[in-house]
């Protein structure tokens, strides 16, 4: 996997120039199966924070929130998914937004201001050093985010290190079906998109569990959006040191 950064350049013009509607800059387009026209829940929140959102997913309805869980979105944007997410955890939950553009961090934080939105934090970083320490949430979600990663294989791995045991994954993103066909694409991310074996083996090596990928609406150029689950084991397992196994003894 490429450990080249990904230009934000396009996501920080979409935060700068969401007043004037036009939002449909980074790296998918506004319309079609993007957006925000996966949601049926938007009344109340934000208009700006409602017109940013890029993704292409539901990914608060794959993961299946519960009142009390804490919360963590991976390319929060402009805070679409951490505000959904607040809603369903209740006042004794958490939702965490993690985004590496600053101006969406700034969208977001006045977009939570606006929504009177208590329990919830925008933190700026990168997924692949996550600022946030070992077992801090309970889910894990994303909306077509992680096909930019430069280092998936680093993002994986952060995502299993935060979650606690039993902790769950929901997330929306782009995955390569089929070699490039040239057929019109909306993204222009594709080259760093990965395939769904490779997908399912990156969260299978960091240790997740019930790993599922399942595609839904195919974007052209080989390409498709899919919903990924996974979870952490409910229990830590740990290898027991070669010296204290014990030995069989001979009669």
């Amino acid at each position: 996997m490429s450990a080249s950064d990904p230009d934000l350049s396009g996501y920080a013009e979409a935060a700068r120039r969401v007043s004037a509607g036009d939002a449909g800059d980074g790296c998918t387009a506004t319309s079609g199966p993007f957006g925000a026209g996966h949601y049926d829940d938007l009344d109340g929140l934000p208009d700006a924070a409602v017109r940013v959102s890029l993704g292409c997913g539901n990914p608060v309805a794959v993961a299946d929130l519960r009142r009390g869980d804490t919360v963590l979105d991976l390319g929060a944007g402009g805070g679409i998914d951490v505000l959904l997410s607040a809603r369903r955890v209740g006042s004794t939950g958490f939702a965490y937004g993690l985004d590496a553009t600053v101006e969406m961090v700034e969208l977001a934080r006045r977009s939570a201001a606006e929504a009177g939105a208590t329990n919830v934090e925008f933190l700026h970083g990168t997924m692949e050093r996550i600022p946030l320490p070992d077992a801090t949430v309970d889910v894990v979600i994303s909306n077509c985010v992680i096909v930019l990663s430069g280092d998936k294989d680093a993002t994986f791995g952060e995502i299993a290190r935060v979650l606690r045991p039993g902790g769950r994954v929901g997330i929306s993103d782009i995955v390569r079906v089929h070699p490039d066909d040239r057929t019109p694409t909306a993204v222009t991310c594709g080259d760093a998109a990965i395939t769904v074996d490779a997908y399912e083996d990156a969260l299978r090596r960091v240790g997740l569990t019930t790993v599922r990928v399942e595609l839904t609406d195919p974007i052209g150029a080989g390409l498709s959006n899919a919903i990924i689950r996974a979870a952490t084991p409910s229990v830590t397992i740990r290898a027991v040191p070669e010296a204290s196994t014990p030995r069989s003894v001979k009669s």
